[in-house]
């Protein structure tokens, strides 16, 4: 039987492709996102796995804790943000972190949780990350500021 291997198969470029490179098929559009699953008592926050060798953190819901929420955000390089908008419980973590000069980008709760098999509230805020650096996530309307702060405080006050 004859050898069919062939010596030196491995392919050079030639200069237009060296010049020119083919873009990847898929390109991350966000590469600096990170995703919250928000909850009434925490809020679980994805990263980048390159960012933080633990690229997952639960914080509580305190405006202290929040406040170190952003830090640490800010701290792994993160500009954009994806929030789930469950409740009212994504309005103060929004406020946070748009003070801090994020890009926070509110995303409809129904339409991320129409995938089978992500059960945690790990796993949402990690596919929440995903969605958005991939540029999946279609952002939910959110009204001015004003208006919903007024709708919190007259919610509050008749409560």
């Amino acid at each position: 039987m004859k050898d069919h291997r062939i010596e030196g198969t491995r392919r050079q470029l030639s200069q237009k492709q060296r010049r020119h490179p083919r873009p990847a098929l898929l390109e991350r559009m966000q590469p600096d996102a990170a995703g919250i699953d928000c909850g009434a008592t925490s809020h679980f926050v994805a990263v980048p796995r390159d960012r933080d060798p633990m690229a997952v953190r639960e914080f509580r819901t305190f405006t202290a804790d929040l406040q170190r929420l952003a830090e640490w955000l800010v701290q792994c390089r993160i500009k954009t943000v994806a929030l789930e908008s469950t409740g009212v419980y994504w309005l103060a973590v929004y406020e946070i972190l748009e003070a801090r000069g994020l890009e926070v980008v509110l995303v409809n709760a129904r339409d991320v949780h129409n995938v089978r098999g992500r059960k945690s509230d790990v796993s949402d805020c990690e596919w929440l990350q995903n969605c958005t650096a991939w540029g999946c996530c279609a952002p939910a309307s959110v009204p001015p500021a004003r208006s919903w702060r007024c709708a919190v405080t007259c919610a509050t006050v008749n409560a």
